[in-house]
């Protein structure tokens, strides 16, 4: 799993971890939870977390208790205040919309993609390196297993173009299945490959990102942000995936496992005083993007259903029941994509920018040493950048649909649920 950072903590506050079933916890009322090991899923297993931190860590649990009414994921202050409506709007609508994703992880539609898993990285020079865990690898299905009409589809669809949102990969005969190998906290440490990212792929070279990186008037600053938000939802996975290892294991293995302490690594990834406070904030505006561009892409979705691409007449309820979920008509969502195309639109001549660096960013992930962490790393930036292909286009009016490719439209959604899940972990780590 790629992490934030390779910062250590020397100086480790006191923490137990304490795991009760859930009849035993009478203090607060938690939202059914889709775990990070799969981007799909269904409520957690009866576990719950309780700390006991040191004194030099009580007054900060004690602020965010008093200060949890700003917003329900983070105790950190929007920089952006147009924003609130929309995350208002997502807090009142995951309890709802997120049990529906979990109908759809079984659909092959949604959870197989061919990718290059050998491809060699051509950004930083690298030694090879062995993830130190089993749950690193992942093989490829039988070939039995990807129906015929999923593949026809994929490869008639593949086309080069040179100025494209993005360029997956070459077709082949290796599907690999999100199903069988779910989102897991490996212990890779991926620090290297997301530096490259915020320093080299994102924008900084202008006065205004310098002053404010996520929230200056460019649309620079607002790829810069639906980035760290993507950044943001691989951290609450990773936190989630340690309290799942935590609870199957009981501890985990410093020699294996650099990070062992998911409240200390919530707090420093996503917390209010950790490295991006912006972090949770930035993620419901990735979540955003995210929102308008599945309904930007809904008739089509909605006309692939029909002509049974998807799945059976059960699995297209399901999906319907998404597409027509009222949080998909609330005009609040719009908020980051009507921002981003306000911005565009007044520079029109430079989006070619933005649309090198999701190429960019989707190649880098061939840096990422971990091979789980690398297929679930490539289907999150497909899902972005097909969200930011479909909010701008080539002129920031906005993309075709009817170009979007099968697995375009899959990595979108599939990406989706993965951000509730983040955004849940968030809801999760506040009520502690």
């Amino acid at each position: 799993r790629c992490s934030s950072s390779s910062l250590l903590h020397p100086n480790k506050p006191t923490i137990t971890m304490k795991f009760l079933p859930l009849s035993a916890i009478a203090v607060v009322a938690l939202p059914s939870l889709t775990p990070a090991n799969a981007f799909f899923a269904p409520p957690t297993s009866s576990a719950f977390i309780t700390t006991q931190p040191s004194s030099s860590h009580q007054s900060t649990h004690d602020a965010f208790r008093v200060s949890s009414s700003l917003l329900k994921a983070s105790t950190t202050p929007l920089h952006d205040e147009s924003l609130s409506p929309g995350i208002t709007a997502i807090d009142t609508s995951l309890p709802s919309l997120s049990p529906l994703f979990s109908s759809l992880r079984s659909l092959p539609f949604f959870r197989l993609y061919s990718c290059d898993m050998l491809a060699s990285c051509e950004y930083i020079p690298q030694e090879l390196f062995e993830c130190y865990t089993e749950s690193c690898e992942i093989y490829p299905i039988d070939d039995d297993e990807v129906p015929m009409d999923l593949k026809s589809n994929d490869f008639n669809e593949h086309e080069f173009e040179l100025d494209g949102w993005a360029r997956w990969d070459m077709p082949s005969d290796d599907y690999y299945d999100t199903l069988q190998f779910p989102e897991d906290y490996t212990g890779y440490d991926g620090s290297e490959v997301w530096g490259f990212i915020h320093n080299r792929i994102g924008f900084h070279e202008e006065e205004a990102l310098v002053r404010d990186e996520y929230d200056a008037d460019s649309w620079k600053a607002d790829f810069n942000k639906a980035v760290s938000g993507l950044h943001a939802m691989v951290s609450a996975q990773v936190v989630r995936g340690m309290i799942e290892k935590l609870q199957e294991q009981g501890e985990l293995d410093p020699e294996s496992y650099q990070w062992t302490d998911p409240v200390e690594e919530y707090e420093r990834r996503l917390g209010a005083n950790g490295e991006t406070p912006e972090a949770v904030e930035n993620m419901y505006f990735t979540m955003m993007l995210l929102l308008s561009g599945v309904r930007a892409a809904r008739d089509r979705l909605l006309q692939d259903c029909d002509s049974g691409s998807i799945g059976d007449a059960e699995a297209c309820e399901t999906l319907r029941s998404i597409l027509t979920h009222p949080l998909m008509d609330d005009p609040n969502i719009d908020a980051a994509s009507r921002r981003l195309k306000d911005h565009a639109l007044r520079d029109t001549n430079n989006l070619w920018e933005a649309r090198m660096r999701t190429r960019d960013l989707m190649r880098i992930m061939n840096c990422v040493q971990c091979n789980k962490c690398r297929f679930h790393g490539k289907i999150s930036t497909l899902g972005l950048s097909t969200a930011l292909q479909l909010t701008l286009g080539r002129q920031g009016m906005g993309g075709d649909v009817a170009k979007i490719h099968r697995v375009e439209l899959a990595a979108l959604v599939t990406t989706m649920g993965k951000f509730a899940s983040g955004i849940e972990l968030c809801y999760e780590m506040q009520a502690l």
